[in-house]
């Protein structure tokens, strides 16, 4: 039987809702890999021989990695059979995890290494998402990609307090090599129960991404909303990175509870449908305009005595995921309404510069903190989405 043929097939009959959930799933364990050494990289770099300077260089390669691998793998799904690519990257990826949870001491510039290679193999779940938009009917389409980003949601909130109570009870290691097990079993879900998918794309692989040079040209909106959310998704980072090194260093917090305080932060997330509902109401702007005065105006709190403390923090953490993700689901909004027929490379695009901005945030968290203090990361966090502020504001007054 023709294999496009087969990939055509469930389109027609519609996902069962036993596969949703398993993409679902597959969604959240596979991005959570990306968000598991945010909370923990204090115990890591010493352990490593990693100096507090570059400790939160663990999480900076990782969120590199992942925007190098949105650049470089998530194209090939045009061009590959979806199923083996993505299973090909799960087994990179559960290689990688398996490799930094067996790191021994000292052995910090490899465990470097194998952070970006966990960051650039966790790119499957932007080749999930398409994959599952392709097979569902149209119908059911939205209500499909509605639950499986879901499982991407939960798995985003749920890693960080994860990763701190598995390393509070069993040590750093066990997180890698658990999510290593984790992606095993993945990779047997995916060969067994996803179907096969042939693109029909035929263009080469280097005509695919010189094509992404042009929509950026093309788009000014793009290049807006690009940076914009880069911007945004560095003091998200530098503050996520930078608060379990104030909550255990300076509040005297265990991992354990630390975890509970991720797991508070990620209240923030209910922005992410009332975001949706502003952008279909004809209210990106106003979204836009809110999402970038909370971000500041969050971590500035923590310039203030009753803000730098434990509550203070946690309220910084729900106000700038609220405004992050706000901003990040508008944003998407309008860059996917571009051009339908471009949507998978203006996607790698706008997800690529996010992450680059991410890892630039993590990347000076730990000199930040250790020179300048609490102070500094509210300042620089502050000034971040300050500067996309002032783009918009820049912006609005042209139009």
């Amino acid at each position: 039987m023709n294999p496009s043929l087969a990939a055509a097939q469930p389109a027609a009959t519609g996902l069962s809702r036993a596969l949703v959930v398993l993409l679902a799933f597959c969604c959240g364990a596979i991005v959570a890999n990306i968000y598991y050494a945010q909370p923990i990289v204090g115990l890591i770099a010493p352990d490593l021989g990693l100096s507090t300077e570059h400790a939160s260089l663990i999480v900076s390669l990782t969120q590199l990695g992942y925007a190098l691998g949105l650049l470089l793998l998530v194209p090939l799904a045009d061009l590959l059979e979806n199923r083996r690519l993505m299973v090909a990257t799960a087994v990179l990826a559960c290689v990688s995890l398996l490799l930094a949870g067996t790191s021994s001491s000292g052995q910090g510039q490899l465990f470097l290494g194998y952070a970006l290679l966990i960051g650039f193999s966790s790119v499957a779940v932007q080749m999930l998402i398409p994959l599952a938009a392709h097979l569902a009917p149209e119908q059911q389409r939205g209500r499909v990609v509605g639950n499986i980003m879901g499982g991407l949601l939960l798995g985003i909130l749920l890693a960080r307090p994860l990763s701190s109570l598995v390393a509070d009870h069993f040590g750093w290691r066990a997180v890698f090599i658990g999510a290593a097990g984790v992606m095993l079993a993945i990779i047997l879900l995916l060969a067994l129960t996803l179907p096969q998918r042939r693109p029909e794309h035929k263009a080469s692989y280097a005509g695919l991404m010189l094509s992404l040079l042009p929509l950026l040209r093309r788009y000014p909106l793009l290049r807006q909303r690009s940076l914009y959310q880069a911007l945004m998704f560095a003091a998200f980072s530098l503050y996520w990175t930078a608060v379990p090194m104030a909550l255990a260093g300076e509040h005297g917090l265990s991992q354990s509870q630390i975890a509970v305080f991720a797991l508070v932060g990620a209240v923030g997330a209910v922005a992410a449908p009332l975001a949706g509902r502003l952008a279909d109401a004809g209210h990106a702007r106003a979204g836009s305009l809110l999402a970038l005065l909370l971000a500041p105006a969050a971590l500035l709190l923590g310039l203030t005595t009753p803000g730098y403390s434990v509550i203070g923090l946690g309220l910084t953490g729900v106000l700038l995921d609220f405004a992050v993700q706000m901003n990040m689901v508008i944003g998407q909004r309008e860059v996917y309404a571009l051009d339908p027929a471009s949507r998978g490379r203006l996607n790698a695009v706008y997800m690529t510069s996010i992450f680059l901005g991410g890892a630039l945030g993590s990347a000076v968290a730990s000199a930040l903190f250790s020179q300048f203090g609490w102070q500094g990361v509210a300042l620089v966090g502050a000034g971040l989405p300050g500067l996309a502020l002032i783009a918009f504001m820049a912006k609005a007054s042209r139009s």
